[in-house]
């Protein structure tokens, strides 16, 4: 991880603009094109795309090599294909290039690249934050004219033939816009390129995601501590929730605290993976689905087990051991070599041969990096029957398989493990290691 920077440093300027002191400017004539304005405007006097660069660079996990790395990968796939510059517009596309996370709130956001500058374009709202967190420089638009954004984007990518955006992100609302503000330019996609380029993780990357799951556990624990018969579903995440936070910012010498959350299921709300936490009271005997998730500088990771509160009836018991079993044979399917679709129809004969396979609500795994529940799934690389991605080392990856038993069934509910692994050279190492089953998960009245 990169040190705070020394006081020598702070007065130096790099590629990353450490050291700038507060200044809000315009932008010039010279790089950007001002609008037209009818005789009745009253903006005139009001700034539209300046710079605004206050206080100092922030601490970053992530070194100037690293981020400079992500950037020149791009780079060389631009090269490669005739791509002038890209335009990232989405949450993990910025974050992953730039270390800059943005909140919408309806507003437009970008990263734009060519093979010399890398540029965030960010609100006024949002003030010096943007440049603060950016490997890079920064341009502010302000609201005072709906065509900011684009009069922003137009300077960075003047001259410039061939744009890659992302296909996957972009609206056809949005398409139409980017084609008035750039009527002769082609638009290609870069995406899927920059998708796969996330999928192979840095040993920088490595050790963010392995705090990521070290802090997976200390919810985990909390969870744990919080449940008895009576407690309310927020209660109990809560209690991990704010564990997790603590932990995060005791943990690094400077981050943003956003997004980290926890859901926590009982009974029959156990049925859905992403259901969400509700003011329902956990009853003895119940099933329960602990779920952890943990956000650092836009990095999620994840644990979730299966709990019962105090006992667990023979029924659930039998299910639970069977998705246990699942969970061991598929963490040890895990390795370089592997084609994702390989992993899955395997487990599906196991899952086939207790006449359970009808219960499996979605698919095994997944990549791990920049991503949450609202941006940034590398779909590349999932355990599913339709994903023939051969896992590669430095891919990151979960095992997480669940069946549903639904309600009026003898062990009614839903069964989860989840765990995360490393993709080696040899083989895959768990970074999760954290105990699941009957043994460890039956949670006892007074623990």
């Amino acid at each position: 991880m990169r040190a705070a920077p020394t006081n020598d440093e702070k007065q130096v300027s790099d590629r990353r603009g450490v050291g700038r002191a507060f200044a809000r400017r315009p932008v010039g004539e010279r790089k950007w094109e001002r609008t037209a304005m009818a005789a009745t405007d009253t903006t005139g006097d009001m700034l539209h795309v300046f710079e605004w660069h206050n206080g100092e660079k922030e601490w970053s996990p992530f070194s100037d090599a690293e981020m400079a790395r992500r950037q020149d990968a791009m780079r060389a796939h631009m090269a490669a294909n005739d791509i002038d510059a890209a335009v990232f517009t989405s949450y993990h596309g910025i974050c992953y290039y730039s270390g800059f996370l943005y909140c919408y709130f309806g507003r437009k956001y970008a990263f734009v690249l060519d093979q010399d500058n890398a540029t965030t374009v960010s609100a006024g709202i949002d003030g010096g934050q943007p440049w603060r967190r950016t490997h890079g420089d920064n341009i502010t638009y302000s609201d005072w004219r709906r065509d900011n954004f684009f009069t922003a984007l137009q300077g960075l990518v003047k001259g410039a033939k061939r744009v890659g955006i992302e296909f996957d992100h972009i609206s056809l609302d949005y398409l139409t816009q980017l084609k008035a503000a750039f009527p002769e330019v082609e638009f290609v996609d870069v995406a899927q390129a920059s998708m796969m380029m996330r999928t192979i993780k840095s040993v920088e990357e490595y050790a963010v995601i392995r705090e990521g799951t070290r802090i997976c556990n200390v919810g985990a624990r909390a969870c744990m501590d919080a449940v008895h018969a009576g407690v309310r579903e927020y209660e109990v995440a809560l209690a991990s929730t704010g564990a997790m936070v603590r932990e995060i910012g005791e943990t690094f010498p400077f981050v943003e605290l956003m997004d980290t959350w926890t859901w926590f299921q009982s009974g029959y709300m156990t049925d859905g993976a992403h259901n969400p936490v509700t003011n329902k009271k956990v009853a003895r005997g119940d099933i329960l689905s602990l779920n952890c998730f943990p956000m650092i500088f836009g990095y999620y990771t994840a644990i979730e087990r299966t709990l019962f509160c105090e006992e667990a009836s023979d029924a659930h018991l039998a299910l639970w051991e069977k998705n246990c079993e699942v969970m061991r044979v598929g963490s040890d399917l895990i390795g370089p070599g592997k084609r994702c679709c390989d992993i899955a129809l395997e487990l599906n004969d196991l899952y086939r041969s207790w006449d359970l396979l009808k219960y499996r609500s979605f698919g095994y795994g997944h990549s791990f990096g920049v991503l949450s529940h609202y941006y940034g799934r590398e779909a590349g690389v999932e355990l599913r029957e339709d994903v023939e991605t051969v896992l590669q080392p430095g891919m990151v990856v979960s095992m997480e398989p669940m069946i549903m038993i639904p309600e009026g069934q003898p062990g009614a509910g839903g069964y989860r493990e989840h765990d995360i692994f490393i993709v080696t050279e040899t083989g895959a190492e768990n970074i999760t290691n954290f105990p699941y089953g009957p043994e460890h998960m039956i949670i006892k009245a007074g623990k």
